[in-house]
């Protein structure tokens, strides 16, 4: 085995052209860790932010990045069982990135943050399902009781956790309403289940919704944006619904709805996965739900388009260009 690993980190803060390869010598996991080896890395938005210093957290250069990546369990630290070594497994997103990151040939992540994934996924899809599909989870269904009959506005549709939201609406009986600003992704976004598309460029989102919805509104309204578009999302919601804020995509104030708030008496709640993923049991129920459903064949992650390893700069530079829908990855 190599003593030295290849591992992406960045010095400074900036666009993708930070991120580069270091030659590091090989890691050996410490109390409560395992090395993977890692096959494939599924890219976030998160990530993104995170080099830029948009994020929830400001990175410690230099830093490590990356929550997500697939492999092989080829090594455990003190304290975690040995039936590990050898084991398919992915990666969770529970953990900060200043004390753990998957870009690289070997990942050292704490046991608690591995999961197995059904034999059936590949790689790519393995890593491609647990940031979407918890996140989606946990204001969905954790949170916001979604049940059959309810409408959902699902913003940013065309992400990998839009799509994951699809799906569950599908999956619980509930119909979906995605947005997408501009028609060139409408059609594919209705292939992949969406029951309704907005194309918010075009369209009069509230009129629409209130079309929709027989003039009752959104009961759930799943929003990574934010900005001053979260006035129109207040007026197409449901007397007594709730808005779940998961991002921050605008990168501007966003202004607080209180008329339109007070008048439908309305919950507007700030959510990240971490506030599942936090809690041994909220995280455990998380992942059996999406295991179940990819088993059951009612989820199935959207790969939108892989890159080498040796690409991990042009796969952020796609990303960033928003053309994507779905899982961007990159492979080992």
């Amino acid at each position: 085995m190599p003593d030295t690993v290849k591992m992406v980190r960045f010095h400074k803060i900036g666009g993708p052209e930070v991120l580069q390869f270091d030659d590091l010598p090989l890691p050996e996991p410490g109390k409560g860790e395992v090395r993977l080896r890692v096959r494939a890395i599924g890219l976030n938005r998160a990530e993104s932010m995170f080099f830029h210093d948009r994020y929830l957290e400001t990175p410690v250069l230099p830093s490590t990045n990356g929550y997500e990546a697939s492999g092989i369990v080829e090594a455990v630290g003190p304290g975690v069982d040995t039936s590990w070594i050898g084991k398919k497994a992915s990666t969770t997103p529970a953990f900060s990135l200043n004390h753990y990151g998957v870009y690289g040939e070997v990942a050292i992540v704490p046991i608690h943050a591995v999961a197995e994934y059904p034999s059936k996924l590949s790689y790519e899809e393995g890593t491609s399902i647990w940031m979407q599909y918890i996140t989606a989870y946990g204001a969905l269904i954790y949170y916001g009781h979604l049940t059959k009959g309810d409408y959902v506005i699902i913003t940013a549709a065309s992400s990998s956790v839009g799509l994951a939201a699809i799906e569950i609406a599908k999956a619980e009986g509930a119909t979906s309403i995605a947005t997408t600003r501009t028609s060139t992704k409408k059609a594919e976004l209705l292939t992949l289940g969406a029951d309704h598309v907005i194309v918010t460029d075009e369209e009069d989102l509230v009129a629409r919704v209130n079309q929709i919805t027989a003039n009752q509104g959104a009961r759930i309204v799943f929003d990574p944006i934010g900005g001053k578009g979260l006035e129109a999302l207040a007026n197409a919601t449901a007397v007594q619904g709730t808005i779940f804020e998961y991002g921050a995509l605008a990168m501007e104030p966003t202004p607080y709805p209180l008329f339109t708030a007070l008048n439908k008496r309305l919950i507007i709640q700030g959510y990240t996965l971490r506030d599942i993923l936090a809690d041994p049991i909220k995280s455990q129920n998380a992942r059996k739900y999406v295991f179940d459903n990819l088993v059951a064949g009612n989820f199935k992650p959207r790969i939108d388009k892989t890159f080498p390893f040796a690409q991990i700069v042009e796969a952020h530079r796609y990303m960033e260009s928003n053309a994507q829908i779905g899982k961007i990855v990159v492979t080992l």
